[in-house]
């Protein structure tokens, strides 16, 4: 009844749980990537030097920009992957909820995503590649607006509705394109990627013809002209649709991707290598655990938890991405298809590439300035003194602080203030992720969960006492 549904029939359902059990599917594992990275216009491979056609949702190693080689992604401080090995990044078009005014509301990810390593042999002694250097690739099809299956689309992108409410294994259903009923635990985004390599070429005209996929896409033999055998990979990304659960209207689902596609078959995703590559090849040759635990290779070693969740990159395109949006950032009307869709320009959306976003406020005239982004706990607060205000402001946090003598100041969670005496414990120091509007202004921003945007008196030294 809601049209355009394309539910996987059972046979097909049937292969893609076969192939999780082939001896060839045995080993792989599973990459955390624990939180988003970025949330931009920006696509190093589509359009490197520019602001891109539509936004996106970035993971990975914290040198992402809008131009990228190799050496840059290794020159990463931090990922908001798990490993520390792995400096690349992966990056999927945003998810969008469109009210029945023609409105938009961002869809929360849940956590960043979960990239899995497939080692997939056919026949089992099959010589397995690493991404070579400035390797980078792109799958999907960004003007797409109807149902495919040539290149084995049906198995290479899906959107899985998650059920965990007891009345299913977790997996309600699967499609190819948006579900046309809510998703109580989310909707899971899944995209294979190509695993056949041509040998020669890093990088080609479209992005995808250096790769192809094998004979039954995410297994099997590699076609002649792309012999090489690459470790399989596998994007998934859950969207938290159910939100929205009392806002569907018009007998059809409201969901759309950020480059204005209703139907869902536009899913897409990119991948810029940033491995270490003897690593990377080592545990291919060695890694041959079939539990999908990323720690159980020892190859790998890992960021701290905390660095990984607070590893961020400041946004240089100024346009709101978050709240209600009278349209999608670019130039990007919906086209729902059946025809391919079309490249709009010209209709005043931002195309500079400005200076990184700034997390902080100039509070000179108070005679106070920024200290930096601090870690805080339940259990053990870095400043003492507490008090919760519905208006909050930097101004106002200070200000309290000030008027029971204390010199240092944060602000946590968009309403908590916070004052001490001393400089935060150096260990809880150089932390990024202090993002949550100010209750009281929400131009600027008063730290998040556990991170604390930390003011002081000037006359206040930086470091505490030895």
């Amino acid at each position: 009844m809601f049209g355009r549904t394309s539910l996987i029939s059972g046979s097909v359902a049937a292969v893609l749980a076969l192939t999780t059990i082939l001896p060839q599917a045995a080993a792989f594992w599973r990459l955390p990537c624990l939180n988003t990275l970025l949330v931009e216009r920006n696509d190093p491979i589509f359009d490197p030097g520019a602001v891109a056609a539509h936004l996106h949702t970035v993971m990975g190693g914290n040198a992402f920009n809008f131009t990228m080689d190799y050496q840059k992604a290794r020159s990463s401080t931090c990922s908001s992957c798990s490993v520390k090995e792995d400096l690349s990044n992966y990056w999927i078009p945003n998810v969008f909820y469109q009210a029945k005014n023609g409105s938009f509301f961002p869809v929360e990810q849940i956590g960043g995503a979960t990239i899995y390593y497939l080692q997939r042999r056919d026949p089992p002694t099959e010589k397995l590649t690493a991404f070579p250097p400035n390797f980078r690739m792109v799958t999907g099809d960004p003007w797409l607006r109807h149902n495919t299956s040539v290149n084995g689309r049906t198995d290479a992108f899906t959107y899985i509705c998650l059920d965990y409410s007891g009345r299913s294994n977790g997996m309600k259903d699967r499609y190819t394109e948006f579900p046309p009923r809510n998703c109580p635990s989310g909707l899971r985004v899944q995209i294979f990627f190509p695993s056949c390599w041509n040998g020669k070429d890093l990088d080609s005209p479209d992005h995808k013809s250096h790769v192809a996929y094998p004979i039954n896409v995410n297994y099997g033999k590699c076609p002649p002209s792309h012999p090489v055998k690459l470790i399989a990979m596998f994007y998934e990304v859950i969207f938290n649709t159910n939100a929205f659960k009392d806002q569907w209207y018009d007998n059809k689902q409201p969901f759309v991707l950020s480059n204005g596609d209703p139907t869902g078959y536009s899913l897409h995703g990119d991948f810029l290598n940033g491995w270490d590559i003897n690593v990377l090849q080592r545990a291919i040759d060695t890694c041959d655990s079939s539990s999908g635990v990323v720690e159980q290779c020892k190859e790998f070693t890992f960021f701290d938890r905390d660095k990984v969740m607070d590893c961020m990159v400041p946004p240089r395109v100024d346009e709101q991405t978050t709240g209600w949006l009278e349209k999608l950032p670019g130039c990007n009307p919906i086209q729902p298809g059946p025809d391919r869709a079309v490249k709009h320009t010209n209709c005043g959306a931002q195309e500079k590439i400005g200076e990184p976003k700034r997390y902080y406020t100039d509070v000179s005239a108070k005679g106070w300035e920024y200290f930096g982004c601090v870690m805080d706990t339940l259990n053990s607060r870095t400043f003492p003194e507490r008090r919760d205000f519905n208006d909050l402001t930097i101004e106002k946090c200070i200000d309290y602080c000030v008027s029971k003598n204390f010199k240092w100041a944060g602000m946590e969670y968009g309403r908590e203030c916070y004052c001490g005496k001393s400089a935060p414990p150096q260990d809880r120091t150089g932390f990024t992720r202090c993002t949550n509007p100010c209750a009281g202004n929400d131009k600027q921003f008063c730290g998040a969960a556990q991170r604390l945007s930390t003011y002081r008196a000037k006359d206040e030294p930086s470091s505490s006492s030895p």
